[in-house]
């Protein structure tokens, strides 16, 4: 009885310090991407850059997401993904070092490496969660997505007081955030001495194939493609297409900021309610419901009361959208080593997509200057996004000859 009690306090003592892991380094997806937006004018001006190569600087950690997400599983399974995700760290804490020092060429590099850090650990955290929490997928999607989202939201409302406020200037308040990547690494540390059983731990019938061939694994990457495209979108474009329906610099900026905040609950609670349910589609119609309505809504503008009705209303689609897409890929995978391909494979598209979009919409716009037209691509994206979603939901794992998996009562998970 007393080697079950200690074999049980050890196991709850394991459980709290990956998940204390897992929302640590979901802490450094966003803060050194988002902490940049507020401070581009200080960027330009100090380094002497045009707006147009400014744009790199947000582009280009996009671009990295794309490129690296596709290769981050196979070096997960060389070295093992705690492993890989603590160099993930290591690298995005290079990258905010380099681009804090003050050059054009250093911004450009670090910026590079910072966002190479972030896509391994955006790639992997997935697969870490299903290894080991298989019946917590939709819970612990809801912790790290909600964190990931909280701090970067954080980040960009603090990033003019750092800089400006307190006199840190734009350098030293990007640098604030390698702080966050330090304390990650400092106790993500304990994880890699439990690597070895973790990756001994096989599920057994496991079927072997492509996941670029399956149709649920495209549905899934459909899904993360299409509302990243409508998420970065929205941030860049919403504020323009709010000042040029009559709103204010300010109400528009306000408003932007009310579709992240309506966007955090939703964040939270859509992975938590999908790990309970069989499957999700229903979830899926809702939310496209509800992404509808708010984007059409702001197609007819309004009063301010009902646009910010309309804002909510987004946020809350994308709030939910994203984190149904990072649960997608536990929910719809056998093993952490599928988990982890999926991901590796839907952000890879996803982030292609979310670097396109905005420059998208705004050639479009630059060419009939009206916005109408680019809302109403806004519109299709959501419907197809919709579809794509009704095909994620079903109860399905990703390669043929799978059994099908049982979600909806979430245990907790063993060492």
């Amino acid at each position: 009885m007393k080697n079950d009690e200690r074999d049980r306090k050890v196991s709850a003592s394991k459980s709290v310090l990956i998940v204390i892991g897992i929302i640590l380094v979901a802490f450094n997806l966003r803060p050194s991407l988002t902490a940049v937006g507020p401070l581009v004018s200080s960027i330009c001006a100090d380094l002497g850059i045009s707006n147009g190569l400014a744009g790199l600087i947000t582009t280009l950690p996009l671009m990295a997401f794309a490129v690296l997400s596709p290769l981050a599983p196979k070096i997960g399974q060389r070295v093992s993904n705690e492993v890989t995700i603590l160099l993930g760290l290591l690298v995005l804490l290079l990258g905010i070092l380099i681009r804090s020092a003050g050059l054009i060429s250093t911004m450009f590099i670090g910026t590079a490496c910072v966002g190479l850090g972030i896509a391994i650990c955006n790639v992997l955290l997935p697969g870490i969660v299903k290894q080991r929490f298989p019946n917590k997928v939709g819970l612990m999607t809801s912790l790290y997505s909600t964190s990931m989202s909280v701090v970067a939201a954080f980040a960009s409302g603090v990033s003019i007081p750092l800089a400006r406020g307190l006199g840190l200037g734009w350098q030293k308040a990007l640098l604030v955030w390698g702080t966050l990547a330090v304390v990650a690494a400092l106790c993500w540390i304990p994880q890699l001495l439990n690597r070895r059983k973790l990756e001994d731990h096989r599920q057994s019938h496991m079927s072997h194939g492509s996941l670029w061939r399956s149709t649920i694994a495209w549905q899934v990457t459909c899904f993360m493609g299409l509302q990243s495209f409508l998420f970065y979108c929205t941030i860049a474009w919403l504020p323009d297409i709010l000042t040029h329906g009559g709103f204010s610099d300010s109400t528009a900026g306000w408003l932007l900021f009310l579709v992240q905040l309506a966007g955090l609950p939703a964040t939270f609670v859509t992975p938590t309610l999908a790990g309970r349910l069989t499957d999700q589609r229903l979830i899926v119609v809702v939310l496209g419901i509800l992404y509808f309505g708010g984007m059409l809504g702001i197609l007819f503008g309004g009063s301010i009361g009902m646009v910010s009705l309309y804002t909510v209303l987004v946020g809350l689609g994308q709030g939910s959208t994203i984190s149904l897409a990072l649960a997608f890929l536990g929910l719809r995978t056998a093993s952490a080593k599928q988990a982890a391909e999926l991901s590796g494979m839907a952000q890879s598209i996803g982030y292609v997509l979310a670097a396109i979009g905005p420059v998208l919409i705004g050639v479009l716009y630059d060419s009939i200057h009206s916005w109408t037209v680019p809302i109403v691509i806004l519109l299709v994206v959501i419907v197809l996004m919709f579809l794509a979603g009704l095909g994620a939901g079903c109860n399905k794992y990703v390669l043929a000859g799978e059994h099908t998996p049982v979600v909806g009562k979430d245990q907790d998970s063993r060492y």
